[in-house]
């Protein structure tokens, strides 16, 4: 798989594009293009061929106009990428009437995830949402953190959602992180289940359909006594190897589990300062 890292293109450049710094206009003919056009094709090629499949060249095909003549908005590859990975997190669908539930609307008119449980599980599963809408985020390292204005506002977002609840600034941090590294993990199974199929035209029914009576004529459930018992129940009960998304839903709560029992261990604690 295709690895980008986030940060590798000229700082200057990309935090201009990031957050739309850009010299006053010149006289003479309207641009025919923009960043946001650019932008808006090379997600749509990254959504459709992954990061593999995305390059200047291709962007310039799909907007139809030269290559050369978008080195004009964007200097190259590196900072497209990462105004592409902060346009994406503009994006927060929200369930129908969540408006009532969610909290007050701000003066940039986003909302805040509330707090609580509930808040964390929203955005996981707006976080889950956003990788399998656009798959190549995976393909992204961002330890280099991606240092636009979207992003800054997802952050902010998600921190509200453990704000008051008596951790100090560095355990929201953590916790925000964890949820975040959980999704990241999960949805990897989902996103590379879907390419299998696609790659090999075989699905993971069909993969145990043709594997497992060849399984049954090497595996000695004796020598492996607690694997033949669970593996038995597993495979009738998923008819596949596994089952990502039951995985996710699984390990989401075992997750948020844990981040409770945390907030009720330091609400019990007294006189705890920010550290």
């Amino acid at each position: 798989m295709t690895t980008e890292y986030s940060g590798s293109g000229d700082p200057k450049r990309s935090m201009e594009l990031l957050w739309g710094v850009q010299d006053p206009p010149r006289r003479g003919p309207k641009p025919k293009l923009s960043v946001e056009r650019i932008v808006r094709a090379a997600i749509e090629v990254a959504d459709a061929e992954g990061l593999a499949g995305l390059s200047m060249r291709r962007v310039a095909d799909e907007l139809g106009v030269t290559a050369m003549s978008l080195y004009t908005y964007v200097p190259s590859k590196a900072e497209l990428i990462d105004v592409m990975v902060d346009t994406v997190h503009a994006e927060e669908p929200r369930p129908a009437g969540s408006e009532e539930k969610d909290g007050s609307e701000d003066n940039d008119g986003s909302r805040s995830n509330g707090g609580g449980r509930a808040g964390l599980e929203r955005l996981a599963r707006e976080n889950w949402a956003r990788y399998l809408r656009h798959p190549w985020l995976l393909q992204v390292a961002t330890s280099l953190p991606v240092l636009g204005p979207h992003l800054m506002a997802k952050w902010d977002r998600d921190l509200t959602a453990v704000d008051g609840l008596g951790l100090t600034e560095i355990e929201m941090d953590l916790v925000v992180s964890l949820l975040q590294d959980y999704v990241y993990g999960a949805v990897r199974s989902v996103i590379e289940a879907a390419r299998v199929e696609q790659r090999t035209g075989m699905t993971s029914e069909q993969w145990w359909e043709t594997y497992a009576p060849l399984l049954e004529q090497v595996f000695d459930p004796d020598r492996y006594p607690t694997a033949a018992r669970v593996g038995e129940v597993s495979g009738e009960e998923y008819g596949a190897p596994s089952d990502p998304a039951r995985s996710f839903e699984f390990g989401l709560q075992r997750v948020l589990d844990g981040i409770e029992s945390l907030i009720r261990t330091r609400a019990a604690e007294p006189d705890r300062r920010s550290r």
